[in-house]
C-alpha cells in the first residue's frame, strides 16, 4: 500500500529509473506541497541514487534562508509568483548536488486566495545545471486542498521528466 495514487507512483518510478540510468540527481523546493514531491520519489525503491535532497520552505523566512529567495522578490511579487518559483528552483539546484531541481509555490486552499491569486494557483519551475529552465503557471481551481497538492505533484513530476529530455 502506498500513500500516493497509482499514476503518481508510475511517474515517480519512471523518473527514478530514467534519472538513475542517466546518472542524474534531483532536488525539490516545496511550499504548498510540503514535501510530497520528494515523498513520491522516495516511495520508489532505489530512489536514494536519484534524490539528493528536498527543501520544504513553507514560510518566506525559510525561502530566503534555505534557498536564497530575495526579500525584495517576495515583497514585490509575493510568495506565489513566477519570480519566487524561479528563485526557489535556482536555490534548490545550487544548494544541492542535483542535476535537475523542481520548485513549487501556490495556494492550496481552502482559504488564502484572492481575485488576483485564487485558490488553486500554483507556480512551478524546473531547472537543470545546463541552464534550461521551464515554468508553469497552473490554475487547478478550488478543487480541495488535497487535490490541489496532488495535482501539483503530478505537474512537477512531468516537468522533471520533460527537463531531463531537453
Amino acid at each position: 500500500m502506498s500513500l500516493f495514487p497509482a499514476d503518481i507512483l508510475s511517474e515517480a518510478e519512471a523518473i527514478v529509473r530514467t534519472f538513475g540510468a542517466a546518472g542524474l540527481m534531483v532536488s525539490t523546493a516545496e511550499s504548498c506541497t510540503g514535501g510530497l514531491i520528494a515523498g513520491a520519489l522516495t516511495e520508489i525503491s532505489g530512489s536514494s541514487a536519484v534524490v539528493d535532497r528536498g527543501f520544504v520552505t513553507y514560510t518566506n523566512t525559510a525561502k530566503t534562508e534555505m534557498l536564497g529567495v530575495q526579500e525584495e522578490t517576495l515583497a514585490r511579487f509575493g510568495a506565489v509568483s513566477e519570480e519566487t518559483a524561479r528563485q526557489m528552483v535556482h536555490g534548490a539546484l545550487f544548494r544541492s548536488k542535483a542535476s535537475i531541481a523542481v520548485a513549487v509555490t501556490g495556494i492550496a486552499g481552502p482559504g488564502g486566495g484572492s481575485a488576483e491569486k485564487p485558490v488553486g494557483l500554483v507556480h512551478l519551475a524546473a531547472k537543470s545545471r545546463s541552464g534550461d529552465l521551464i515554468h508553469s503557471r497552473m490554475l487547478y481551481g478550488d478543487i480541495g486542498r488535497a487535490q490541489v497538492r496532488l495535482a501539483t505533484v503530478r505537474t512537477a513530476l512531468q516537468m522533471l521528466r520533460e527537463l531531463a529530455q531537453l
